[in-house]
């Protein structure tokens, strides 16, 4: 793989651009070694130490949050600042529990844990941004106070996004964004969509009770399996016709659980599953319409029920004006033809919490290597190309030089 970053078109070329050329080889190392020392959601204790160093020696002063993350500030140069608040670059840093499967030099050193999801770059990408707006800071030419937001836990439901809301990592802020590696994008381009971007994810455990009872005589007891049955087959539908569908709201069901004798009616049944909604109206609606449902179903059959709904994040919504703005500095130094519309997800992401309380938006940097498959994100074999490090430091630079409007 390649360490050369790119330069863009000629004519089309950022004040940035030598900034981060000078960086390239030492940002690949720095990708290489976390890659080598995955660490999972609230355990990034050495990544943390690593970052924090880094910035230090870059003559800035970050911030630990608590546990583990940290946040840094740069403030625009001495009599350059336009009058514009906060400009947030998030990096999330844990790592999966997955066995790294490549043959490479910097494969994985910790047994079943691995960045299989392409968060070394992101937080490479967010610390590289942060060195090469600490160099042009210094130069006199940065017009706007920056945060670099190094994000734990992005892996772990409800995600590491609210602890640092909750250390106030977004006071100030006034937009924020952020990259994830996409494997079906070539490295070079990047792919943006205005609008809800992933999916919303939560997870719902409905538990049915009842007294028990013989089969031969289920109208003397609550015909648990049945109920059961039935909650699994109607709520989905019952779900889908009180909720717009173009919101694509679905639930579906990974474990059903009840009795262990066929004559024997249980005691107890539960169902386990996810619901996943495009549209973030429609997810706030969800909860009340599910437990309204919920006992509708359970009443015909005369059971007992509870239900445990476990949010998860909402969609990421981007914002259109900060869409604009990632699509206007990337067709600067990528070329139109490289900027892409990308479809949504189904997956979910927690800066979807920074959305809801900042305009911003996230990109997808694309990482597979030109003329080859993709491996998909959280498998063992997935990788990137590492010259999507120089793009995704020269989106984060760009956005945050761009000129005041």
């Amino acid at each position: 793989m390649s360490a050369s970053l790119p330069e863009g078109p000629e004519g089309a070329v950022s004040a940035a651009s030598s900034h981060v050329a000078a960086y390239a080889d030492e940002l690949v190392a720095i990708r290489r070694d976390l890659h080598m020392h995955p660490e999972l959601g609230r355990e990034e204790f050495r990544t943390t130490g690593l970052i924090h160093d880094r910035l230090v020696a870059a003559g800035l002063t970050p911030r630990l949050l608590p546990g583990t993350g940290v946040v840094c500030d740069i403030p625009a140069s001495a009599g350059a600042a336009d009058g514009r608040g906060l400009i947030a670059f998030r990096g999330d840093i844990d790592a999966l529990p997955v066995e790294d499967a490549k043959d490479v030099p910097y494969r994985s050193t910790v047994p079943g844990r691995a960045h299989a999801c392409g968060h070394d770059v992101h937080t490479t990408v967010t610390l590289g941004a942060g060195l090469v707006l600490a160099d042009l800071a210094r130069e006199g030419l940065l017009t706007r106070p920056v945060r670099l937001i190094f994000q734990p836990a992005e892996e772990k439901l409800p995600g590491g996004a609210l602890d640092v809301i909750k250390a106030g990592g977004l006071d100030g802020v006034e937009e924020i964004h952020a990259v994830h590696c996409d494997p079906r994008v070539e490295v070079g381009r990047v792919a943006l969509r205005v609008g809800a971007i992933t999916s919303a994810c939560d997870r719902i455990i409905i538990t049915l009770g009842g007294p028990g009872g013989h089969t031969a005589r289920p109208h003397q007891s609550t015909d648990l399996v049945t109920a059961l049955a039935k909650m699994a087959g109607e709520l989905p539908s019952a779900l889908a016709r009180r909720i717009d569908p173009r919101s694509g709201v679905s639930i579906v069901w990974g474990r059903i659980n009840a009795g262990a004798a066929p004559n024997v009616i249980p005691q107890r049944g539960e169902l386990d599953g996810t619901l996943r909604c495009l549209d973030i109206e429609a997810w706030r609606q969800a909860p009340d319409l599910i437990q309204e449902l919920v006992d509708a179903i359970a009443s015909t059959y005369g059971a007992k029920w509870e239900l445990e709904h476990h949010r998860g994040v909402p969609p990421v919504v981007n914002d259109a004006d900060a869409v604009a703005a990632a699509r206007t500095v990337a067709t600067g130094f990528l070329g139109a033809a490289s900027v892409e519309v990308t479809e949504q997800s189904l997956g979910g992401e927690d800066f979807s919490w920074f959305l809801e309380d900042v305009p911003g938006q996230l990109t997808r940097l694309g990482v597979r290597p030109v003329g080859e498959a993709p491996y998909d994100l959280h498998q063992g074999r997935f990788d990137v190309d590492e010259q999507a490090i120089g793009v995704g430091v020269r989106l984060f630079a760009d956005l945050a030089l761009r000129p005041r409007q």
